[in-house]
């Protein structure tokens, strides 16, 4: 009977460890509410929207073979999106160190220190009782092997909450690699498309240098026949040298823009010559773009993601800190060989051992813990007010890039027009000139209307193409394939 009762009571205490291991103190945290529109995003002239979700692979819409391949280098070659996986297998290894206080510690010992009392230390107390006046203990070897074991209970979800805090921290890496690679997918766009634009900015000087030339000889045909003075062709080789003059600038930015690619690619200057060196048109603004429905914004952007992370951790380090005030429990054993002679350290009689609990209460700290819990319930409001920030921000870039984009697609129409009607007067100008009706100070102006226009156009083209890249960038798009929500394995490997 004496056995059962006590069985009993051991299985009631297991029950009630279980029943309180299952206690989590502190807020339990819920996803918030982002406030975003569930129909539009509410710009009264914002055109173009719709309904369909974004391309995740919203550089194709370009339609541009060169840049798709450039976009498919950045995951694995950028510099800061690896930076950022490496960040995050950091994350994750850390979050294995805190769960492994979930479980039991469990250690092997084996030691055997030889010791000499000094006789002149506590055993010359024991002299006067001696016959000889002199305690003489020969060195002793004791030779004990064993294990030791310790668990803390996590009663109160202490641990489960510093669990729960790694979590968030690693889905805060995570997003933040995704962010990495959306910011540097765009950065390559917006890089490429400016390379384009000002490789068209040279051919349109170029161009201009062989009408120039043109305006040129018909003036030294006039000045040859006496039909003109030398003032003529004296503006018209001025106007040949103004336009050549752009070029130095120009193809400093060329340089400078390849080597940019390069750098977002791991390259070294001057590696992407070879590949981009080559002018080719700049790549069209799609007309419409797809934006999705407002409220999945904040499951699409990284950074919102993020925030959402972050403020998750902060409502789990609150539990944590409230943890702090109540017991700790830890399960403690050792067992072990004790012998000083070597052949006895194996026998049945060397066995040792000590099993027990250990329990630790906080009784006074001077107002520590409280202030770590206001301290947390603070960094949770500051969490909060990010979140909030973030959202706002996002939805903001989203509107400011949808009215940019419609707002240059009808300024390149009328660039395009202006254009046209620039080009047709500098060829009747020309002609009139040639026969003697008009002066060639029309010329002269005509000319430099035309030029005019079409760098404008070609600029207006270039910028029609970056809004749509900011808004792509805006709709938090370009991860989902590369990496996508469900994707576990991060690859850490020394930079080449």
């Amino acid at each position: 009977m004496p056995e059962i009762s006590r069985f009993l009571r051991w299985r009631g205490c297991l029950v009630a460890v279980m029943l309180l291991s299952g206690c989590t103190v502190g807020p339990d945290f819920a996803p918030p509410d982002p406030g975003l529109p569930t129909k539009s995003f509410a710009a009264p002239d914002a055109g173009g929207r719709l309904s369909a979700p974004p391309d995740p692979a919203w550089w194709a819409l370009f339609h541009d073979r060169t840049l798709t391949e450039l976009e498919n280098q950045v995951a694995s070659a950028n510099l800061d999106v690896r930076a950022a996986t490496v960040r995050l297998a950091e994350s994750r290894f850390q979050r294995g160190v805190v769960g492994a206080a979930q479980w039991p510690g469990l250690n092997a010992d084996a030691k055997a220190p030889t010791e000499l009392y000094s006789q002149n230390g506590i055993l010359s107390l024991l002299a006067p009782l001696s016959p000889t006046g002199v305690v003489k203990i020969p060195a002793i070897t004791d030779n004990n092997i064993g294990f030791d074991a310790s668990w803390e209970l996590d009663l109160w979800g202490h641990v489960r909450r510093q669990v729960e805090a790694a979590d968030a921290q690693t889905g805060i890496a995570a997003e933040q690699r995704r962010d990495a690679l959306v910011s540097a997918l765009a950065e390559v766009a917006r890089d490429y498309i400016q390379l384009r634009g000002v490789q068209v900015q040279i051919g349109i000087a170029k161009d201009n240098m062989k009408i120039a030339e043109g305006v040129l000889r018909l003036a030294e045909e006039r000045r040859a026949k006496g039909l003109q003075s030398a003032l003529d062709s004296e503006n018209a080789a001025a106007e040949i040298e103004s336009v050549r003059a752009q070029l130095p600038a120009l193809q400093q930015q060329e340089s400078e823009l390849i080597n940019a690619l390069g750098f977002l690619l791991d390259q070294p200057p001057g590696a992407l010559r070879a590949k981009l060196g080559a002018p080719r048109a700049n790549p069209l603004s799609p007309p419409a773009i797809p934006v999705g429905v407002p409220s999945e914004l904040a499951r699409r952007r990284p950074d919102i993601r993020a925030a959402e992370a972050q403020l998750h951790q902060a409502t789990a380090d609150i539990g944590v800190a409230v943890a702090a005030f109540y017991p700790t429990v830890q399960l403690n054993g050792v067992v072990g060989l004790d012998a000083l002679n070597l052949t006895n350290l194996w026998k049945g009689n060397s066995l040792q051992y000590a099993v027990g609990p250990s329990i630790s209460l906080p009784i006074f700290n001077a107002g520590r813990l409280q202030n770590t819990v206001e301290l947390r319930e603070a960094q949770q409001i500051e969490a909060a007010l990010a979140y909030r920030k973030t959202v706002l921000r996002a939805w903001h870039e989203v509107v400011n890039a949808l009215v940019a984009h419609r707002l240059e697609q009808g300024r390149r129409a009328r660039l395009a027009a202006q254009y046209g009607h620039a080009r047709q007067a500098l060829d009747i100008a020309r002609s009139r000139y040639r026969d003697g009706v008009t002066e060639f100070l029309n010329v002269l102006y005509a000319q430099r209307t035309s030029l005019q226009a079409e760098q404008q156009l070609a600029q207006s083209t270039t910028n029609a193409a970056l809004d749509s890249v900011q808004l792509f960038k805006a709709l938090g798009g370009g991860w989902e394939n590369v990496f996508p929500i469900g994707e576990t394995s991060v690859a850490v490997e020394l930079p080449r």
